[in-house]
């Protein structure tokens, strides 16, 4: 039932990528950014479309026999990602709606349009849905494969190194969540020109969830770092969780400020783009104490 979810929540979004592939304007308003964005957007819902198929692939995978004689860097890559783009969604848009809901203005007065108001409710609730039934199919195929690894308690400190990358990310974490959680607050500093006007109630709750995802992927680094008695099973849920969403999220939205696909002349602002790299880069070394964490524990 999870599997035949998953698949099914994909099909809006591969339909309305494949019909934009194709020139159709279904969805996309008069006088829309998307109507003149020219190769780069065909490259990018090109890009789009062929990770929701390898979303779709991976749910094959963990379901079926022959998944689990896969390598296991297969598997845990394409996972981590779908965990990490999913999750932020899967938080956010809940509460994006129900700040529309509450009558706050959704876009500056003097943005051009982008898509109709029924796209996002239709794709961002597909989405939903897939990390729901990710999530439900992920963790019986970890415990079946490598729950060996991941219970039991904490145990000794990790090494020198693993120590060092996860203090190294605490102090990258407060510079990103302190930022992200200024603009949360409605601060506009660093947000120059266009892109501070641009900061709207739902914007700035996306920035909230951003610097939450960073806070929570270095807890549980140092957690692990450090070791003890505690049990192992929540700090690793929430360092691959929390992990995937700074790294992936971070990357991709620094790779969208640089490529800007859509407004040439809108330029990201140097501060948002410093806010990006960090948070990709603390969900990197995350991610790197995690995959050590794991890769030294005894599978009995």
């Amino acid at each position: 039932m999870l599997r035949a979810a998953a698949l099914v929540a994909t099909l809006p979004y591969l339909t309305l990528k494949t019909a934009w592939l194709a020139g159709s304007t279904v969805g996309i308003p008069e006088g829309s950014v998307l109507r003149d964005s020219g190769p780069a957007l065909v490259v990018a819902n090109a890009t789009t479309l062929a990770m929701d198929v390898a979303l779709a692939v991976l749910v094959l995978l963990l379901t079926r026999p022959w998944g689990m004689r896969l390598p296991a860097w297969l598997l845990t890559v394409p996972a981590f990602t779908a965990t990490g783009l999913l999750t932020p969604i899967a938080i956010g848009f809940p509460g994006q709606w129900l700040i529309r809901a509450a009558g706050a203005a959704d876009t500056p007065p003097d943005a051009r349009p982008f898509l109709e108001p029924w796209v996002f409710n239709v794709v961002y609730t597909g989405f939903i849905i897939q990390a729901l039934a990710l999530a439900g199919l992920f963790v019986p195929y970890a415990r079946d494969r490598w729950g060996g690894r991941w219970q039991g308690r904490l145990g000794a400190r990790m090494p020198a190194a693993a120590r060092v990358a996860a203090g190294a990310a605490a102090l990258a974490a407060v510079a990103v969540a302190g930022a992200h959680l200024y603009w949360a607050c409605g601060g506009s500093a660093g947000l120059t020109g266009t892109s501070a006007g641009a900061e709207t109630a739902t914007a700035r709750m996306m920035h909230g969830v951003h610097a939450l995802t960073t806070l929570a992927a270095v807890v549980a680094a140092l957690v692990l770092a450090r070791g003890g008695r505690a049990g192992a099973r929540i700090p690793l849920a929430v360092a691959w969780t929390a992990s995937s969403a700074a790294a992936c999220w971070g990357a991709w939205l620094l790779i969208a400020a640089v490529v800007n696909v859509f407004e040439a002349s809108r330029q990201a602002p140097v501060a948002l783009l410093f806010a990006y790299a960090g948070q990709m880069i603390t969900g990197g070394l995350v991610a790197a104490v995690l995959t050590r964490f794991l890769t030294a524990r005894r599978p009995g």
